[in-house]
């Protein structure tokens, strides 16, 4: 299991949270511009994020669909922690 930092929306705007992330369900990487958008523009964002933050929209193996979350972190990052694990990366 790999620890990441998540945004999250919930009723007062986004936060942050820890999401632990097994490699092997990983199904692509791809970068949220969206969210970059959303943190130059102030909407809501949590005050620990800075302008130079990247983000990753990462897709994950839920059997018969697929659950999508927002990591910081750029997906080069991402993935280099998440290859850290010594496992394969994108199985699937």
């Amino acid at each position: 299991m790999v620890k990441l930092i998540e945004v999250y929306e919930n009723s007062k705007g986004y936060t942050l949270r820890e999401v632990y992330v097994n490699p092997k369900h990983v199904v692509s990487l791809r970068e949220d511009v969206r969210f970059r958008k959303k943190l130059h523009e102030g909407n809501g964002m949590p005050s620990e994020l800075r302008e130079e933050h990247a983000f990753t929209k990462m897709t994950l193996d839920k059997g018969t669909t697929g659950l999508e979350i927002i990591i910081v972190g750029s997906p080069n990052i991402v993935e280099s922690k998440l290859r850290h694990t010594g496992r394969e990366l994108l199985n699937g």
